[in-house]
Order: C-alpha cells, then structure tokens, then sequence
C-alpha cells in the first residue's frame, strides 16, 4: 500500500512481526531496574496474587514504569505501548532474566489461556489498581472534612519499594546530608469523587518530601485536595524520616508556610522527638499576620541589603532582610522552647500606587507599609544559630523552590501524575506511587548513570534523545539485538555500561539484599 499526500513522499505498511520498535533507548532503564533490584523489591512489599490472568504485580508495576517513560499519560495508553512489537519482545525476554527454568515455566502457567501480550491490557491494570484501594476507609471521605484514607497492606507496599529504591540510590552514591523540601502539589481532576480545594476547584493534593542532594522523592502521601497542605506534615516527615537510608549523617528541612506549626517546629528542634543525635536545622515560611507586620515595621529593626548570587558574582537587588522579635499568638510559647530566630525580607514596589486606589489593589502575596513606603513582605523562621547570616539563611531556604518545584512539574508535565485513572481513591494513589518509582529511576539514570550535561536535563529531553529512537529488535546467533543508529549507539552504551557499574556482583533471582 502505498499513502500519498499534498508533499511528494509516501507512507508504506512495514510487515507485521518485523520487530520495529519506536522506544529503542526504554530497554536500559530495564537494565537499571533490574540492577536496583526493583523486582525483587515489589514480590517482597507487594503480596497480590494477580487478578486471575496471569500478570505478577512485578510485571504490571514495571509496565506501568515503563509505560511514564515511555510518555504515556492514562491507562489506555497500554494498547499504544502494546502494539510496540519489538519492545514488547525485549520485555518479554528480560522479564525472567534471572530465573531459574522451574521458575520460568511457574511465570508461563500462571496465563490459563496461554500468553498472547507481552504488555497487559488497560483493563488488566485497572483492576489490579483497584486492589489498592480501601473500601471502609472510602466511607470516611466526606466534603468539608480533612481526612487521609490509612494506606492498605498493598499500598504500603509501593512505599517501600521506593524507599528500597531510594537505599539504592544512597549505597551507590552515599550523601553526609539530607536536605528534605517538604511541599504539596495541587493536581486539578474532573473526577466526580474527587473533593474541592482552595482553589474551587476538584483536586488530588499530594505531600511530597523531595530529597535535594539526591534530587529523588524520598516519601510522596496521596491526599484529598481539601485536605490543607500542613495537615500531619509533622507525621509525614516523620515517616520519611524512619526510612532515610543508612549514612545520613545531617538532616535538614525546608518548607513554605504550610508546614508553620509550634508542635512541628519543637519536634524538629528536639531531633525529631530523639530520632536524630541533634537538632534538624529547618527554615519554614512564617505567615504574614497584622503582628508581623508590626514587627518589621519598628523602628528599632535594622534592615540591611539582600544580594543575589549569579554567576559567581553578588548582584545587588531591591531586596532587604532584618532579624525581627516576633512571638504569634500561634506560637503559644514555652520558657523551655528554643530561641527561633525570625527574618523578615522586603521588597520595595518599583512604582507606587495610583492617587485614589490605595487599599484597593490587591495581590497574590502580603504587602506591607513601612515607613510610608509598600513592600512585598515575606518572613522565614529557622532554628540557625547566629555563626548563620541571616542572608545565608534566606539563600538556603530559597532552594527549595528549585529542584523541588521542578518535580513537581515533571510528575504532571513529563509523566502520568496529572491525569488520575479511576474513580477509587486508594487505585489512584498507588498510580501516583507507580509514577513516583518511574521519577526516581530517571533521576538515578540522570545522575549516576549518564551525569554531565545530563543531570540537569528533564525527562522529556532524555525521551527526545534517546528513548524514542526507532530501531529493530532481531534474533542472531541465538541473542536478542535492538539494532539502532550510530548516534544513539554511543548513548546507549554509556547508559549500559554506567548501569553495569551499580549492579556489581549478580544476586540469585529473589534474593533479599543484607
């Protein structure tokens, strides 16, 4: 057949069976999982039977993974990633990498029908998503009340693989420091269960706690979007917390003004109720109340100028900072608690306001009179000694919004994590885990595989590059080939021999890692 059009070229039928495959560069992130040891992993933490066809949680976690790195965005997006026949091949044939011939052939009689796919159907996986979900802790979901459904057996279970995959990423790369960024992410749905945000609109609104010197999702919560983004942050980090892996010497924490609580700001003071040997220095945003306000505006406070570091050199800027005695009635203050130290910053508007709408403008950030000029005002309180400038300590805390809030808009950007696939609850949060696990393998791929100019790059530049390159898998001497081009040749080989590196030595298939 031959498919004409207006430009003076032609579209042909490439024969069935012929092993194309448009996701060349997807097989080494295989290879990575593989050397992670992520299958192991779920068939310890996940104990689902399968949905009577066949499919091990093992096998529909891993398309699942495979199915955000490929681009897909929704369930359905299985069938698309099906009909890739010669990446179909290469999962097939690597699936049971590892296995001995008895365990092989207990995989093969698990599919009563015989096995016709090498990637399940969207119908498969959906109810396999459904085992996650709690139908008792469905009934405590209710509009105007904050609630987060306990986590079942199952769903837990994807917590700790990525905790386990978190540990890989520490034995191969050991970090002294923890700088935890503690954020929520607001995921905009149409789905009917779903409840109202702040923004009126229906929302998911998970808890992430993003992990900076590894640039990975140490712990991501699930949570309705009426849920308040400092709802049990205290208990949240606390989880993450117990699972930091070994040689973590530092913990530090970062959070906007969600996180401002008296209770959680003595927690981390104490270590963490004596989980740490000393205190998690944290700096958190502080809200703008009518008392700050008129803390920054006396006339003892000393305000000195905030520079911006760029390019090595120290700009000057319109920005200020001063140390500031503030006490919230929030704060409800004990003789025993520490001194927190409170940091203003201003910024004077560049253009006063027009005679007659004073008090009528309004703005998405507080603003602030002081000494007859508006600022935007901000303020941060911190547990930093004073051997901390307080122009370091905003630089620090200015951090978080980098890498942090770049994740965020690659989980809904680059991945499925904007786009829920059921009207379930609990199937919904263990697609999100999915898509965490997909984020953090890549990160790992960025970072300790490829590094360089690839560190830094997002995932829809790797895909661009490298993981939707066409090529053709083949049978030669017994091997199984991806045949591709020169260019991607030399990336790939990068790619599987960085990931060679991390695996050292084989484990039996199963082995549980000491």
């Amino acid at each position: 057949m031959r498919i004409g059009g207006v430009l003076p070229y032609y579209y042909g039928i490439e024969p069935g069976g012929s092993g194309m495959t448009a996701l060349a560069g997807l097989p080494p992130y295989l290879d990575l999982a593989r050397a992670a040891q992520l299958r192991e992993s779920i068939e310890r933490n996940i104990h689902l039977r399968g949905n009577g066809q066949g499919w091990t949680p093992a096998q529909l976690i891993v398309q699942a993974v495979s199915l955000n790195l490929a681009g897909g965005d929704c369930v359905d997006d299985l069938d698309r990633l099906a009909d890739d026949a010669g990446f179909g091949e290469v999962l097939r044939r690597v699936e049971c990498a590892g296995m001995a011939c008895q365990q092989r052939q207990e995989v093969e009689r698990r599919f009563r029908k015989g096995r016709e796919r090498s990637i399940a159907s969207p119908s498969v996986l959906r109810r396999f998503l459904v085992e996650f979900h709690d139908p008792e802790q469905e009934k405590l979901r209710v509009p105007g009340k904050a609630f987060i459904p306990a986590p079942n057996v199952h769903l837990r279970g994807v917590y700790e693989v990525n905790w386990d995959l978190n540990a890989f990423a520490q034995r191969c790369r050991p970090q002294r420091t923890a700088t935890l960024d503690v954020d929520a992410l607001l995921i905009e749905t149409h789905k009917e269960e779903a409840l109202y945000s702040y923004e009126k609109t229906k929302a998911y609104q998970p808890l992430n706690v993003y992990w900076a010197e590894q640039g990975l999702i140490l712990h991501s919560e699930f949570r309705d979007g009426n849920v308040p983004a400092g709802y049990q942050v205290q208990r949240v980090l606390d989880e993450a917390l117990a699972h930091l892996p070994g040689g973590v010497a530092q913990v530090c924490v970062r959070s906007d003004t969600a996180a401002y609580d008296i209770d959680l700001l003595r927690y981390l003071d104490s270590g963490a109720n004596g989980r740490r040997p000393e205190p998690i220095r944290f700096t958190i945003g502080v809200p703008i109340t009518k008392e700050m306000k008129e803390a920054a505006g006396q006339p003892s406070v000393q305000w000195q100028p905030l520079g911006r570091q760029a390019g090595g050199e120290k700009r000057a800027t319109q920005r200020e900072w001063a140390e500031v005695a503030y006490v919230s009635n929030e704060l409800a203050r004990r003789k025993s608690d520490p001194d927190f130290r409170f940091i203003a910053i201003r910024e004077a508007f560049e253009q006063s306001p027009l005679p007659g709408l004073d008090g009528q403008q309004e703005f998405p950030f507080a603003t602030a009179a002081i000494g007859g000029v508006t600022y935007k005002l901000q303020a941060i309180v911190t547990n930093y000694g004073w051997e901390r400038d307080g122009a370091w300590v905003i630089r620090w805390h200015y951090g978080r919004c980098g890498k942090s809030e770049e994740a965020h808009a690659v989980m809904q950007a680059d991945l499925a994590g904007g786009q829920m696939p059921s009207k379930y609850f609990g199937a919904n949060a263990a697609w999100w885990g999915m898509m965490i696990l997909a984020l953090n393998l890549n990160q790992i791929m960025k970072k300790l595989v490829l590094g360089g100019k690839w560190a830094q790059k997002r995932l829809k530049a790797l895909r661009f590059a490298v993981i939707s390159t066409p090529g053709r898998v083949v049978y030669h001497a017994r091997q199984l080939y991806v045949r591709v081009s020169e260019e991607c040749a030399e990336l790939v080989k990068q790619m599987r021999e960085g990931v060679a590196r991390l695996a050292g030595p084989p484990r039996p298939c199963g082995a549980v890692p000491t």
